[in-house]
């Protein structure tokens, strides 16, 4: 992992608590929320205040979120939005938090100037040792204060001011006065600055969770539908419409097309699909050429060729499906008839611009594990386990390509891939050449005239 850590591939744009007074502050809101300080006087921390450093030194990399339900957070200024979210147990965490930094920034921003602010995604699970639970965790509700209490003292002085307002007689009342003037001094002048934090309640219906081997929960489709990458049978009872697991490849390309949930990459609009295609492609070349011991320095695209041409016959089904498709899409050839039998099959997709689309991203990465780039994009989780049972070879390639290719531009790669980016001159964009697709849909029995 050490290769990943300096191409900023893992632990990369994290916060850096370096001052004696931010690092004061964390131990503060460290002790509340866990009873725990940290000696450390130099660390990093992501989205959530969580940090790998601090993990290591009090030996529980889960600190923050004990169970892997409500995470808790620390927040030492709104810079953090910027960072990742690591060891994410849940796919919505990291856009929750990030939103809720969002819709209070000017409150959070003034509330860290001189404090922490530490809280929890909360919602009615606090154990999920039983699959069930899954379906109660459709609301999260974020709870914060800082560490002096400057929110709740707010909210009491605001009860405390409209009592004052509503009793004949107030100014009399020499013990009101004196416990709203305690209470102003401690949270501010409310008239000039209103303390208070809004959006705090936030809607998690479709959600990836890492609990159970890993799953991936669709409530808001017409017929709700868990995929599982573990033991479906540890599933038992949970009242959903379809289980499936990540083998019953028909039923799950039938779930996500019923919905609309794809789209195929030829389709996709403002994109170089045959690059895209031939980038597939490239990986599966690599893997295969790790796995078979070759050296994978310093290659061109004419390299991966003459790989690809030496060991055509140890190259997986998914790479001929994909040449297949390239040929057509490239060179006018026969028009390939691909199923959802087909092992190219989910790497010819990517997810529709529906509310699920990174969910469905995540679902096919996990489904075309060859396609390191998607994988890191979009499941790294699943891309740091696999990463480290790779060849030396593979390992070392795939993170050059990513420091190289990806680094430079993520926005732009993730908008190539992925995105479903507006056209900024106004105007719709043209229609995918070929008008047969359109009509008949991307895998009939048509041929190309």
């Amino acid at each position: 992992m050490k290769r990943l850590i300096t191409r900023g591939l893992m632990f990369g744009n994290l916060y850096h608590v370096d001052s004696p007074a931010l690092v004061e502050r964390y131990n503060r809101a460290l002790l509340h929320l866990t009873g725990k300080r940290t000696a450390l006087d130099d660390f990093h921390v992501d989205l959530s205040g969580y940090s790998p450093e601090v993990g290591d030194e009090l030996g529980d990399q889960l600190y923050l979120n004990q169970g892997g339900v409500n995470r808790q957070f620390i927040l030492l200024s709104t810079e953090q939005k910027r960072c990742p979210l690591l060891n994410a147990k849940f796919s919505t965490s990291r856009d929750i938090l990030r939103n809720f930094i969002t819709d209070n920034l000017a409150q959070l921003f003034a509330l860290t100037a001189t404090d922490a602010v530490a809280g929890e995604l909360v919602n009615s699970v606090i154990d999920i040792s039983d699959p069930r639970r899954l379906l109660d965790l459709r609301r999260v509700v974020i709870e914060a204060d800082t560490t002096t209490g400057t929110l709740r003292h707010a909210e009491h002085l605001t009860r405390l001011v409209e009592r004052f307002k509503a009793t004949d007689d107030a100014w009399f009342d020499d013990v009101l006065i004196a416990e709203m003037i305690g209470l102003a001094q401690k949270s501010g002048d409310l008239t000039r600055n209103p303390v208070r934090l809004d959006n705090r309640e936030y809607e998690q219906r479709d959600f990836w969770t890492a609990h159970f081997g890993g799953i991936y929960l669709f409530q808001s489709v017409d017929k709700p539908t868990v995929i599982a990458a573990g033991d479906v049978a540890a599933l038992d009872g949970l009242a959903v419409e379809r289980v499936l697991d990540l083998s019953a490849r028909n039923r799950i390309a039938r779930f996500l097309d019923e919905n609309g949930l794809v789209e195929p990459i030829l389709r996709a609009r403002g994109v170089d699909a045959a690059a895209i295609l031939r980038q597939k492609m490239d990986f599966i070349v690599i893997d295969a050429a790790a796995g078979a011991g070759l050296d994978l320095e310093n290659l061109d695209r004419a390299d991966l060729r003459r790989l690809a041409r030496t060991n055509a016959d140890v190259l997986p089904g998914a790479y001929h499906g994909l040449a297949h498709l390239l040929n057509w899409a490239s060179s006018g050839g026969d028009w390939p008839r691909i199923t959802s039998e087909d092992p190219a099959f989910f790497y010819t997709l990517r997810a529709a611009d529906t509310p699920q689309r990174d969910l469905v991203n995540m679902l096919l990465a996990e489904l075309t594990p060859l396609d390191v780039r998607q994988l890191f994009i979009c499941h790294k989780d699943l891309f740091y386990r696999l990463y480290a049972g790779w060849p030396e070879a593979k390992r070392a390639y795939v993170a050059d390509f990513l420091a190289r290719e990806y680094q430079v531009d993520k926005a732009g790669a993730r908008a190539a891939l992925f995105g479903h980016e507006p056209d900024m001159s106004g105007e719709d964009p043209p229609p995918p050449p070929d008008d047969l697709i359109r009509r008949v849909g991307p895998w009939g029995a048509i041929r190309r005239s």
